[in-house]
C-alpha cells in the first residue's frame, strides 16, 4: 500500500465505521425516535422561556432547565394528556350515536330525503340517496372501531407511555441544556461554510416559528370556536368535532366548513333550523374572519410557508407520526423550504452572478 493513500484510506474506513454504527444505534432507539422528536419540538418551543429563567436562577444552567420542564409538564404536557382523554371519550360517544342514527336513515328514515328535496339539486342526488347513506354507515362504523381500538392501546401501553414520557422530558433537559453544544459538534461534520450555521439556523426557526403560531395558533382557535358553536347548538361531542374542525383548518379554501357544514346540515335534518342557520352565520362571520385577523399578527415577519407545503405537511405528518405529525409535520416541510434555500443561495450566486458581484467587488443590485 502507498503511504501517501493511507490518510485516504483511513479516513475512509471511520467514515464507513461511523456510519455503520450510527445506523446500528438508530436501529437500538427507534422506538424512541419519535418521542426525541417530540422533545426536541418543545424544547426548541421552550427555549425562549428557559433564557428568562436563566437570568432569573443567576446562569444555572440545570435549574433554569429543570424549571422549564416542569412548567411545560403543569402547563401544556398534563392538559394536553387530559384533552386526549376526553377527545378518545367523545370519539367514542359521537361514533355510537352517529351509527345508529345513519342506520336509521338507511332503513327508511325520511328526514335525508326531506333535506335532498329543499335544496337546490337535490333531485339529482335522490336516485343515490341509498348509496350514500350506506357509505356514511361505513365510514362512522369504521370511525367508531378506530376511536374503540385506541382507547384499548391507550389503556394497555400505560407503562410503555409512562417511559415515552419520561423519555421525552429528560430528553428536553437535556437539549435546553446542551443544546448548542449538540448543534457545534452536527456543524463541526457538516460540509457547511461556518458563515451558513447561523443562516441556517436563522431561517429554519423563522419558519417554524411561522408555522407553529400561523397553523397551529389559528388552527386552535378556530377549532374552540366551531366546538364551542355545536356545545351551544347541542350537538353531541364539541370536543372531538372542535379538534376535527382544528386539523381540517389546513386545508385551503375549504377549512373548518368541512366540519361545520355537515353539523348545519345534521340540525336541519333534526328538526333545528334555528341553530342550524345560528351554526352556519356564527361559522362564515366569526370562525372564517380569524384567518385573516389572527395570523398576520402571530406571523408577523416571519417568512411563512406556502398553504399547499403546510397542508401536504400536515397529512403526510399525521400518516407518519400520529398526532404529533400536526406539529412534527409543517416543520419537517419549513426544513425542506430552508434546506433548498441554502443550497440556492449557496449555488447560485456563484454559478450566475457576474464575477465583481460573486467577489464582493462592489457591484450593486438593481432596485436594491
Amino acid at each position: 500500500m502507498d503511504p501517501s493513500d493511507r490518510p485516504k484510506n483511513q479516513k475512509a474506513f471511520l467514515l464507513i465505521l461511523a456510519g455503520g454504527i450510527t445506523l446500528l444505534f438508530l436501529k437500538m432507539i427507534q422506538g424512541y425516535l419519535l418521542t426525541l422528536l417530540a422533545a426536541a419540538v418543545f424544547a426548541g418551543l421552550s427555549h425562549p422561556v428557559y433564557l428568562r429563567l436563566l437570568k432569573v436562577f443567576r446562569g444555572r444552567a440545570a435549574w433554569a432547565a429543570g424549571a422549564t420542564v416542569l412548567l411545560d409538564l403543569l402547563l401544556v404536557i398534563l392538559p394536553l394528556l387530559a384533552f386526549l382523554g376526553v377527545l378518545a371519550g367523545q370519539a367514542v360517544d359521537v361514533s355510537q350515536t352517529l351509527v345508529p342514527w345513519v342506520q336509521e336513515q338507511a332503513r327508511g328514515g325520511h328526514a335525508f330525503e326531506d333535506l335532498l328535496a329543499r335544496i337546490p339539486g337535490g333531485d339529482r342526488l335522490a336516485p343515490y340517496q341509498d348509496q350514500i347513506l350506506e357509505k356514511s354507515g361505513e365510514v362512522a362504523a369504521r370511525a367508531a372501531e378506530f376511536a374503540a381500538d385506541a382507547l384499548a392501546a391507550g389503556a394497555l401501553g400505560t407503562a410503555r407511555f409512562l417511559l415515552l414520557v419520561f423519555v421525552m422530558l429528560y430528553a428536553m433537559l437535556a437539549f435546553l441544556t446542551s443544546g448548542r453544544a449538540i448543534l457545534d459538534r452536527a456543524y463541526a461534520v457538516l460540509p457547511l461554510a461556518s458563515q451558513n450555521h447561523r443562516r441556517m439556523e436563522e431561517s429554519f426557526i423563522s419558519m417554524a416559528r411561522a408555522v407553529v403560531k400561523g397553523t397551529l395558533v389559528v388552527g386552535a382557535v378556530q377549532g374552540a370556536l366551531v366546538g364551542l358553536a355545536f356545545a351551544v347548538a347541542g350537538i353531541q361531542g364539541p370536543v372531538f368535532w372542535g379538534t376535527a374542525a382544528a386539523v381540517c383548518s389546513v386545508i385551503p379554501s375549504v377549512g373548518t366548513a368541512i366540519v361545520w357544514v355537515p353539523g348545519a346540515a345534521y340540525l336541519l335534518l333534526s328538526g333545528h333550523p334555528g341553530a342550524a342557520v345560528g351554526l352556519t352565520i356564527w361559522c362564515v362571520a366569526v370562525v372564517g374572519s380569524v384567518d385573516n385577523l389572527l395570523r398576520p399578527r402571530l406571523v408577523g415577519k416571519d417568512t411563512r410557508l406556502p398553504d399547499l407545503l403546510i397542508l401536504l405537511g400536515t397529512l403526510g405528518g399525521l400518516s407518519l407520526f400520529g398526532p404529533i405529525g400536526l406539529v412534527l409535520g409543517p416543520i419537517v416541510a419549513a426544513l425542506l423550504v430552508t434546506a433548498w434555500d441554502l443550497y440556492g443561495a449557496q449555488s447560485l450566486p456563484r454559478a450566475e452572478g457576474p464575477p465583481g458581484e460573486a467577489a464582493g467587488g462592489g457591484g450593486t443590485v438593481s432596485g436594491a
